[in-house]
């Protein structure tokens, strides 16, 4: 009898021990820069960049262009006895205010190119994030994390069948062997066969 009470003590503990202990975690990792290379948006998204970045860099051009005409005409005139200084301390007033809008339409562009790329990239990363959530779900991950940050590997050395990017593309819809042109500006790590 007391050994039935120690065999059933004995499995009552081993039970409860086991029922404590936590489930397996899965862990996968994606590479997010990889992914987003091989969506067809990734191409429209950086043509779309690279247009307002054209037409921004266009009028900066154009309004410095316009500073170093007037910067020369008073380099010009600045020793000239023949021109009043009131003249001369006009022309620097308005280098100076010239110079002024030229750094703010720099901000502005920059503040404008941001604003593109957030409102462009949003839906993309949105999407992305939803199809790493759903490969996660339906595979048993319990984490995924980024391949990199900020272009620095996060990852040092992961298990190539913890890698669900190509996964996440195919729930996207994108064949991951289809050849596609990363987008500029972009660092895109080749995935390894």
């Amino acid at each position: 009898m007391k050994k039935l009470v120690f065999v059933f003590a004995f499995a009552l503990i081993t039970a409860a021990s086991m029922a404590q202990t936590p489930a397996a975690v899965k862990i996968g990792y994606a590479d997010v820069e990889y992914i987003f290379s091989k969506m067809p948006e990734a191409k429209q998204i950086q043509s779309d960049l690279e247009g307002l970045q054209a037409q921004l860099k266009k009028q900066y051009d154009t309004k410095y262009n316009e500073f170093q005409t007037k910067l020369k005409t008073y380099q010009d005139n600045v020793n000239n006895p023949n021109i009043p200084d009131a003249v001369k301390q006009n022309s620097a007033r308005e280098l100076e205010q010239l110079q002024a809008n030229l750094q703010k339409l720099q901000e502005d562009s920059q503040a404008d190119l941001q604003k593109r790329n957030s409102a462009l990239l949003g839906p993309v990363q949105e999407k992305v994030g939803k199809a790493i959530e759903d490969v996660a779900k339906e595979n048993g991950f319990s984490l995924v994390l980024n391949n990199q940050i900020s272009g620095l590997d996060v990852i040092l050395f992961g298990d190539e069948k913890l890698d669900v990017s190509d996964l996440v593309l195919k729930k996207m819809g994108v064949n991951p062997d289809a050849q596609t042109t990363p987008a500029a500006n972009t660092t895109t790590t080749p995935k390894k066969p």
